[in-house]
């Protein structure tokens, strides 16, 4: 079964040839823009696999001439492929580590506080337990670092690492603030390994860890910039689209304090290791037509006007020949003969995406319209990765979908349990305990249980504690009457609701399960059974928590195996987007517009999940409540319809069609 199709949905937008420059001069003329030499790759796997071989051709290059290998690794997410294909190497190539020596490039600190989510455990676990590696070779701060000694401790790190003749190799990633390990904005190029406090946004960062504000470390022991750039080389780490805008100012940007990893421009031997979704802003492949010729797609197109649009701040309908010329876009002129051939294509095709009627308008002519007409009623299955993201994410447009007449199903793909408060339990526990009471029910396994809970609760969990199977339990029927109440405030039909509770997310931790067979079989049997026209799912790659990739990749893997099946080839897959981020103009294919009277109404669906107002464990770096972040959102969308010169709505809802890869 394919795990991975969401890396693909990119690619069908991107040329290769701008990732990937077909000799010395394009290349030159692609990356004329970027300061620090980057390396986009189609995705993940292939970014880890290609930095995992450089690794690895270092530590046989040290081996041969009869030397050790010096590495600086960091923690985090960014390095785990890498890792795991440095021990498939091991085990299937013969790569030895019995000749390199391991330099923690960041702790949390104090350091026997955060344990559990401890870097140098990360490196131990997922790579160096797994290989030949020496385990006094590893240096790493250890419980034994307390606030008196600490900085003899950095400076004692210092002098070991000039001891071996410094770093060979330091693997690191960036931060959501530009943040190189934890080198934080103000951090000076002079600095060498020592305590730093967390910047705020740094520790927003780490929310997704933790499930609870105070468990969070406020300070780190890092690796100084100084002792980086001293490193022989040098690769920064960075996946996923929600590390693209920092990129941009890292890759792109003048070196500043204020984005401490583009001090790496500085590094003679330092590179930018990036998938294509980080890649999305920058230049060459969000605004290729700056670097020369283009291959000129409608969408690309499309992408351009937009941009011109807010270079000139005029509407589609009023950008003008000089407006091209000026703007380095007389290609289009050249490939339409007219701005006015231009802006009238472009003008046309945002109008098309744009329809109330997001299941198709019955007997109406759907030549341009998004969706079509036949069959009606359509019978529709929403995913929703939590049991709130469909409200959130598409809830005018489910009411639309409902109120239309179609037979809506709507399938939550996980619990969501982890993501309630311990308070939401105590108070559902209390009550029920007070109802017992007043009713003078008797029942000998559920009073004795109640207690034991609300002990566990109150008295006996200690901070990062996971809870029991009994809590998780509790927690999960939480979340699914928060769902069924706003499903019936939609008037979905209580059959039609599916609680998938997808395997992978059933550890009970932050740290989730692999993606795996019975995950997509579970997808695929309610996909046979419902045999829908028209499905949706969240493509919210920048999710923090990573969760809604994988419900994803869950779903199109289960879409991959149901391709040639008769009704599938009938049946149209549309992507929405989370409370994160929202999909950019030029990929709208579909734009469902809401009135003041249902964003009122999406706010009342959204709000049935209590659970998930502000004392939810899990709210990411946004400030915002879930709603607020919806509804602004979904202005902003129809405000940049509007400023380019189409109607004025009060919100849109945006979607993208996604076509099965053969």
């Amino acid at each position: 079964m394919q795990y991975d199709l969401s890396s693909k949905i990119t690619l069908e937008r991107t040329p290769e040839r701008y990732f990937r420059p077909g000799d010395m001069i394009e290349s030159l003329r692609q990356t004329r823009y970027e300061k620090l030499r980057t390396s986009i790759y189609a995705d993940t796997i292939e970014g880890a696999r290609s930095i995992a071989q450089k690794v690895a051709t270092l530590i046989r290059e040290k081996e041969k001439q009869g030397e050790r290998c010096i590495l600086g690794l960091s923690g985090g997410f960014s390095p785990l492929g890498i890792y795991e294909e440095l021990v498939r190497m091991h085990e299937e190539e013969g790569l030895s580590f019995a000749d390199v020596i391991v330099f923690n490039v960041s702790e949390f600190f104090p350091v026997n506080s955060v344990e559990c989510h401890s870097n140098a455990k990360l490196i131990r676990t997922n790579l160096l337990d797994k290989v030949d590696f020496i385990p006094e070779n590893f240096y790493t701060p250890d419980s034994t670092v307390n606030r008196s000694n600490v900085y003899d401790f950095c400076r004692h790190y210092e002098e070991l690492i000039e001891q071996y003749e410094g770093l060979d190799l330091v693997l690191v990633s960036v931060g959501l603030v530009g943040n190189i390990a934890y080198n934080e904005p103000g951090s000076q190029i002079s600095t060498l390994t020592r305590l730093m406090l967390l910047d705020v946004e740094s520790q927003r960062d780490l929310k997704r860890f933790y499930s609870s504000v105070s468990e969070i470390p406020s300070s780190a022991i890092t690796m100084g910039l100084s002792t980086l750039l001293n490193a022989k080389q040098l690769i920064l780490l960075a996946w996923g689209e929600n590390k693209s805008a920092i990129l941009k100012e890292v890759i792109e940007g003048k070196t500043d304090d204020n984005v401490p990893a583009s001090f790496l421009q500085l590094h003679k031997n330092a590179m930018a290791a990036i998938d294509l979704s980080a890649a999305q802003q920058l230049t060459r492949i969000s605004h290729p037509w700056l670097v020369g010729p283009c291959e000129w797609t409608d969408m690309l197109i499309r992408r351009a006007i937009v941009w011109l649009c807010n270079e000139t701040d005029k509407p589609i309908l009023k950008l003008t020949n000089k407006d091209y010329n000026h703007h380095g876009l007389d290609e289009l002129l050249s490939l339409f003969g007219s701005a006015y051939n231009v802006n009238i294509k472009i003008f046309n095709d945002l109008q098309h995406t744009i329809t109330g009627w997001p299941g198709g308008k019955p007997n109406a002519d759907d030549s341009d319209r998004p969706e079509r007409a036949k069959p009606y009623p359509k019978r529709i299955v929403i995913f929703s990765p939590h049991p709130d993201d469909d409200v959130i994410s598409m809830g005018g447009t489910f009411q639309r979908l409902v109120d239309q007449n179609h037979e809506v199903h709507i399938a939550y793909q996980t619990s969501g349990n982890i993501a309630v408060g311990d308070e939401e339990v105590i108070r559902y526990i209390s009550l029920m305990l007070n109802v017992i009471d007043r009713f003078e029910a008797t029942n000998a396994v559920i009073q004795p249980k109640y207690a034991q809970i609300l002990h566990f609760l109150t008295k006996e969990k200690q901070a990062g504690e996971p809870d029991t199977a009994d809590v998780l339990y509790i927690k999960a029927q939480i979340r699914r009457e928060e769902a069924r109440s706003a499903c019936r405030f939609v008037r979905v039909r209580p059959e039609n609701i599916h609680f998938l509770d997808l395997p992978f997310y059933e550890t009970g931790k932050v740290q989730k399960g692999k993606l795996k067979d019975i995950d997509i079989l579970k997808v695929i049997e309610l996909l046979d059974e419902v045999q829908p026209h028209q499905i949706f799912v969240a493509g919210d790659l920048a999710d923090p928590h990573g969760t809604h990739k994988v419900c994803l990749n869950a779903a199109l893997g289960a879409i991959h195996e149901l391709k040639a099946k008769e009704w599938m080839k009938e049946c149209r897959i549309w992507m929405y987007r989370g409370a994160w981020a929202e999909w950019e103009i030029d990929h709208i294919e579909m734009a469902v517009p809401i009135s003041p009277e249902q964003l009122r109404r999406k706010r009342n669906a959204i709000l049935k999940h209590q659970s998930q107002m502000e004392s939810a464990p899990f709210l990411g770096n946004d400030e915002r409540l879930f709603w607020q972040r919806a509804e602004e959102r979904n202005q902003a969308t129809a405000n940049l319809y509007n400023k380019l010169g189409l109607a004025s709505y009060e919100a849109i809802e945006a979607f993208v069609e996604y076509r099965i890869i053969e």
